[in-house]
């Protein structure tokens, strides 16, 4: 029967032929000190019972034979260091302290502040280059390296099947500036883009093996898209680009011989480009895929799988890495740090933010697909605005088919001028950017209709970051359900407040949190009760 005001019960016998020996003063039995001892991660706790009752403590050490002045024995919890989390193979390749990973958000919400200050802690981040001209990728690229000359950083390929120049001049700029990781998003199968930045990077080095020095990071949430990372290249893709000079005949040859990616990323219900997958279903899933490719190719190095999507609190975390998970990635939480690329009013919004203030949109870059993103509902008119254009581009064959009394509605309350400027804008932006998008949309009114309704998708999440003033109800701000989730969290801490989130001390946080959970659990799986508030994580 449990002793009154004692923190801890439990009914295992002691641990066989063992005790323990210490000072008796060094045993916790009140929760503050149960508390203390389970978070000391760096060294081990002991679960005794002295004077009949149950506590932990950090000192002393066991005994053989039955306890004599001392306590019985009834389990030990190992150091836990946050350190030691996730698969080491993942730290050892990224060169990293930590299997944590921040993924990328379009447009340079990734900014190049968000993955120095990651970078300098030991973990990684993708810098957001999905929407941006090439000069201000090529200048992320030129800060990143000489902060974090060695790494670890690695910047976003993201697959553009309305704009491919785009893609491809990616691939060109990564490959000219030596960024040796990219995180590939948004694939829908491998591109001959993506297999250039892969097998450009193989070589043999001088005992004869292959040496991969692209590493490519495919973020994925069907098991269709990740099988196909999960392979070497096709010969059809390998070929031409052998034929254009692109790559060298050997390395088609090892390019045959590796997988695509080294690391796979399952993604599940997240903000941005996401199906919404629960990831209890999904990673398992991919993990099977995994061991079944590797039983029948014997890489070497298997397939790491890590995950994201919904990662915004500890318990997330360690239900993330008991799940199999080599790393974790987040991505809403850190768009609402102070070194996010997002405006600070985006960044108020995201700290209000509940579980459920979410809903999916149309996509710029795949507008025309009927694809959609996941963005924040609460405190925006933007998503139910996009949805009012995509109904629009379904309903009518061009931009002369839309009746007068609709047109002008459009221009009044969304785009807030005529059509006409708007054509006039997006032939300038095209100019530049990729100018074959007019030249086809000369002959094709839909296409230059849907050319027009992207530019206010597209500005839209430009106007987040930059904190447009009059259209702050227009911003476009990706984000899932665990921005929510992380706000219920940290509500009362000291991480409420949007000022004093730091994406560093938030992972270290999370990390932490992790770590003190999975002890807990252990003292649950020894047979020890313990009062509902131990078994929980407070930012601090």
């Amino acid at each position: 029967m449990r002793e009154r005001n004692a923190a801890l019960s439990a009914g295992p016998a002691a641990m066989p032929g063992q005790g323990w020996e210490g000072p008796q003063s060094d045993i916790a039995f009140d929760a503050a000190g149960i508390r203390e001892r389970l978070a000391d991660l760096a060294r081990p706790c002991f679960i005794v019972r002295a004077g009949g009752r149950v506590g932990l403590t950090s000192a002393g050490q066991p005994t053989y034979g039955q306890p004599v002045g001392g306590a019985e024995l009834l389990g030990a919890l190992p150091p836990l260091p946050i350190e030691q989390l996730g698969d080491p193979a993942f730290r050892a390749a990224h060169g990293l302290r930590y299997t944590y990973a921040a993924g990328a958000m379009a447009g340079g919400i990734s900014s190049v502040e968000l993955v120095i200050a990651l970078g300098q802690a030991g973990m990684l981040a993708s810098f957001g280059a999905a929407g941006l001209v090439p000069a201000r990728v090529e200048d992320a690229i030129r800060r990143i390296q000489a902060a974090l000359p060695a790494g670890p950083y690695a910047f976003n390929l993201i697959h553009s099947p309305s704009e491919e120049a785009l893609e491809r001049r990616a691939v060109e700029l990564y490959l000219r500036h030596g960024v040796r990781t990219v995180e590939a998003s948004a694939f829908l199968s491998l591109t001959p883009h993506i297999v250039h930045y892969r097998a450009a990077g193989l070589s043999l080095d001088p005992a004869g093996a292959i040496t991969i020095s692209n590493r490519v990071i495919a973020k994925i949430s069907r098991r269709e898209v990740a099988e196909p990372f999960m392979r070497p290249a096709p010969d059809a893709i390998l070929a031409p680009l052998v034929e254009a000079g692109l790559i060298t005949p050997i390395q088609a040859r090892l390019a045959a011989q590796v997988p695509m990616a080294d690391d796979i990323t399952v993604e599940a219900d997240s903000g941005g480009h996401t199906d919404n997958r629960p990831l209890v279903c999904l990673l398992p899933s991919i993990i099977a895929l995994r061991d079944e490719i590797q039983a029948e190719l014997g890489y070497p190095q298997a397939v790491r799988v890590g995950a994201g999507g919904g990662i915004g609190t500890p318990a997330a975390a360690l239900a993330t890495f008991m799940m199999g998970a080599a790393y974790i990635v987040t991505g809403s939480v850190n768009q609402a740090c102070v070194e996010s690329g997002a405006s600070p009013h985006a960044r108020k919004l995201l700290a209000e933010a509940g579980m459920a203030d979410v809903i999916m949109a149309p996509a710029a870059d795949m507008f025309e697909l009927g694809v959609k993103v996941q963005l924040l509902r609460r405190g925006t008119f933007f998503p139910m605005r996009a949805q009012k254009l995509y109904d629009t581009y379904q309903k009518y064959a061009s931009l002369d088919d839309i009746p007068p009394a609709e047109r002008e509605q459009l221009e009044r309350q969304i785009f807030r001028k005529p059509i006409a400027a708007i054509w006039q804008e997006t032939e300038a932006f095209f100019a530049e950017r990729d100018p074959d998008q007019i030249r086809r949309a000369a002959d094709n009114p839909k296409r230059k209709m849907a050319l027009v309704f992207r530019w206010y998708l597209g500005l839209s999440s430009r106007w987040m970051t930059s904190g447009e003033p009059g259209r702050e109800m227009d911003y476009q701000i990706w984000t899932g359900p665990a921005m929510g989730a992380f706000n219920d969290w940290a509500r009362g801490s000291y991480l409420e407040a949007p000022e004093a989130r730091r994406a560093a001390d938030v992972a270290r946080q999370l990390l932490t949190g992790a770590a003190y959970l999975s002890r807990a659990q252990q003292l649950r799986a020894y047979g020890v009760s313990m009062p509902a508030e131990l078994g929980s994580y407070r930012p601090g």
